[in-house]
């Protein structure tokens, strides 16, 4: 089979990227043969047959063509040939679609559909229903909702993408014209990595009976029995929308309680100011399996719509417990009390509570570890025969 892959990005650079890129590494393991689309930039480590890429955009920095971007975001010629270019020569059996909006633009889906090519669209956000794709604003508690009904008037008003009010017209714009087209009704089949994502998608019509739920693969990887010590862990990014804030006011309140820390961002000064906190910067690979094997528990505190965290899966793999925040697909992923704990996001008294309770309750810990044994994630052989039985 050939499959196409298109993703703004084709550099390692977050979850949607790290995703394509080992399940397209897995299918050419298995003799497909397997191309990408998305922009040009010298970090890419995958290409197409074709040279074909579109322009490579950053709304975050300044730029001489900023004046253009309005259109480019909602509607761009360029992606729809240079897409046309890679059907043309590939001619490929299915296009595989991650992130699109803004940089690709819903463009390419007018272009594949006019060589009749099922469109498989992975959701690693609730863009199709929200314009800053994350549910989340300064101005409503939990998660916003407001734009699931078609008026994208209250991304405006709540200045929802990036503070800008320019940013979040655009934002809407594009939601309202493609919502008004019906434009993603000519996606074959959403593949949601959780069932919160499912139901977020389903607020739009136009992917009624279109939509299968599908948790994400994991790694391979398996505990090495090494003794358990006593701090509490937060793998991931050190920014506000994964709670940082509000796992670093229940460190405080715990000064008795080790943490540690890994990763990096924004956050991280704030995080080196308490006393309690080690932060051991990014890990990956065995380095990071051994500092959560290791570990009593992990937290994950986060405040917006969370879809399937690989943290989640990958601390229970390695038969870590996890208290998690009940948010976003994170409750599907915890049976509280059983394989963790769960806590009511942002509302840091509890969490306070949960993490000095699971603390000095070892003995629960360890039953709590032990049901994390035996759940069972996909890894990726299992993953990829599911996927290639929707793409057929």
């Amino acid at each position: 089979m050939k499959i196409l892959f298109a993703n703004k990005y084709l550099y390692p650079r977050g979850g949607a990227e790290t995703y394509m890129l080992k399940l397209g590494k897995y299918l050419e393991d298995m003799g497909h043969e397997v191309e990408y689309f998305g922009m040009y930039d010298e970090r890419n480590v995958v290409s197409n047959s074709a040279g074909a890429y579109t322009s490579n955009i950053d709304f975050h920095k300044p730029s001489v063509k900023y004046i253009t971007y309005p259109f480019s975001i909602i509607y761009s010629f360029k992606a729809a040939k240079k897409i046309r270019e890679i059907i043309e020569k590939f001619k490929p059996d299915v296009v595989h679609l991650n992130n699109f909006n803004y940089q690709l633009t819903p463009s390419i889906l007018y272009e594949i559909k006019k060589h009749n090519i099922p469109i498989v669209y992975t959701a690693h956000d609730v863009q199709l229903v929200c314009p800053n794709h994350r549910m989340k604003n300064d101005y409503v508690d939990g998660l916003c909702r407001r734009c699931g009904n078609g008026k994208f008037g209250e991304c405006v008003k709540n200045r929802c993408v990036h503070g800008s009010l320019m940013r979040s017209a655009i934002g809407a714009a594009e939601s309202w014209i493609y919502r008004k087209r019906h434009t993603y009704r000519v996606i074959d089949k959403v593949v949601c990595p959780s069932k919160f994502m499912e139901t977020e998608l389903l607020r739009n019509p136009d992917l009624a009976g279109r939509t299968v739920t599908l948790y994400n693969f994991i790694d391979e990887i398996k505990p090495s029995g090494a003794e358990r010590e006593n701090y509490v862990l937060y793998f991931g990014r050190y920014s506000e929308e994964k709670g940082i804030r509000t796992l670093i006011k229940a460190a405080r309140a715990l000064p008795e309680i080790q943490f540690v820390f890994a990763g990096r961002g924004e956050l991280e000064p704030e995080i080196s100011e308490v006393p309690n906190i080690r932060s051991v910067g990014f890990k990956s690979g065995a380095e990071l399996n051994e500092i959560i094997e290791k570990a009593a528990f992990s937290v994950l505190p986060s405040e917006w719509s969370e879809n399937c965290p690989f943290s989640v899966m990958e601390s229970q793999t390695l038969r870590t417990p996890v208290i998690g925040a009940c948010i976003g697909g994170i409750p599907e992923l915890i049976e509280d009390g059983v394989t963790g704990l769960l806590f009511e996001s942002g509302n840091a008294a509890e969490l306070t509570e949960k993490i000095r309770y699971l603390h000095t309750n070892q003995e629960v810990c360890r039953r709590m570890s032990e049901n994390c044994g035996e759940l069972f994630y996909d890894a990726i052989p299992e993953y990829t025969e599911k996927i290639l039985e929707i793409y057929n």
